[in-house]
């Protein structure tokens, strides 16, 4: 068994698909107190709870060969659903997982975060000076953008993995290439949901009772799924198809809208006849309130679109379960991302796959 290390772990999304694909994680650490007892009472008892500054010594300590470093460093500062501010201190915890990364030195690392860290001009020197600490650390290394929804994961979220081989004469030509045999199309969020019972029943039962009202100013755009009908930022859901970024700001006017009669009886969307409507030129109703048969996303229903499994039990407040869910890395697309980690770690030939030092020029293309 390939040992593993988890920073920033929450309630373990990421560790429970790295765990699936083969990795035992050892020691695993969160500051939410909530994520931890959720994380301690489904995974294990080797979750801390506390700032990662104050458990260095302790990690300094571990007398086991590392395999695998993994974690998300709290993404709220580079993310565009944030202030994007640069000097946001929670920022600074890619610089810790780095320090950490230093101390123990593992076989290979895989660090995630929001899609902007990966694409935004505003953060190109950060990654450029995240990938050349990464490489003086020995490590040959690259990074890439991936949509959940080619993970097995019903989801269209976009997340970057910065991925590292302990090497000092090999890089990695091509992330997206390197993980194309670990590609599973998902399921629709309408067959996924189909494993729940109706909302507010049998194992269904986690209500949202944030209010759905209709914004007077509807913004428009192509998709119904998109723009803004509704007051508050809670997108409707594409029941035959997958659903936007679960944010961590669920549980109030945030979360997500789902159709009871479009997902139960098979009815056409009202969100898309009203859409169609507004786009003809119709001017909105003058009443307020949304029809009753649409309503919030439900926990449950949220832990299934993030891929955690209906047995999977989480600690704290309803307004904490869904903060836990929408911080979580997708556990199905951890697992195939660790699918490919464990395969590459147990190849005795890895560095034919990977492309000689020398031509250390074509990073110039990634960054």
């Amino acid at each position: 068994m390939k040992k593993a290390v988890s920073l920033y772990s929450g309630a373990g999304g990421m560790d429970i698909g790295f765990m699936q694909a083969g990795f035992e994680i050892i020691w695993a650490n969160d500051y939410d107190q909530d994520a931890c007892q959720s994380y301690s009472r489904n995974i294990g008892k080797h979750i801390r709870y506390g700032n990662i500054d104050g458990f260095l010594d302790e990690l300094a300590s571990i007398d086991k060969e590392i395999d695998l470093l993994i974690g998300g460093p709290p993404c709220q500062g580079f993310s565009v659903a944030g202030k994007m501010d640069p000097h946001d201190p929670r920022s600074n915890n890619v610089w810790t997982y780095m320090k950490v990364l230093q101390l123990l030195s593992p076989k290979a690392f895989v660090m995630e975060n929001v899609k902007a860290l990966g694409t935004l001009e505003k953060w190109k020197v950060l990654r450029i000076d995240l990938l050349n600490g990464m490489r003086e650390l020995g490590y040959a290394t690259n990074y890439v953008v991936l949509n959940s929804s080619d993970f097995n994961v019903p989801q269209s979220r976009e997340r970057v993995f910065f991925v590292g081989f302990k090497s000092n004469e090999f890089i990695i030509p091509d992330l997206a290439e390197m993980l194309k045999p670990y590609r599973i199309k998902a399921k629709t969020v309408r067959e996924t949901l189909s494993a729940l019972d109706r909302a507010g029943t049998g194992n269904n039962v986690s209500l949202c009772k944030a209010k759905i009202t209709l914004t007077p100013k509807p913004v428009l755009r192509k998709s119904p799924f998109a723009g803004m009908l509704f007051n508050g930022l809670g997108r409707p859901i594409r029941l035959d198809g997958y659903c936007s970024t679960l944010p961590a700001s669920m549980g109030g006017n945030k979360t997500p809208i789902i159709d009871e009669e479009e997902l139960y009886s098979n009815a056409p969307g009202w969100v898309q006849e009203y859409h169609a409507s507004i786009m003809s030129g119709n001017p909105p109703p003058s009443f307020k309130e949304a029809p009753s048969r649409l309503r919030r996303l439900t926990v449950e229903e949220a832990a299934l679109l993030q891929t955690f499994s209906r047995e999977y039990v989480f600690v704290g407040s309803q307004t904490s379960k869904y903060k836990q869910i929408g911080n979580a890395v997708p556990c199905e697309l951890a697992h195939q991302v660790g699918r490919m980690l464990f395969d590459y770690l147990e190849s005795t030939q890895i560095e034919k796959k990977l492309i000689p030092s020398v031509q250390h020029s074509l990073f110039g293309v990634a960054v």
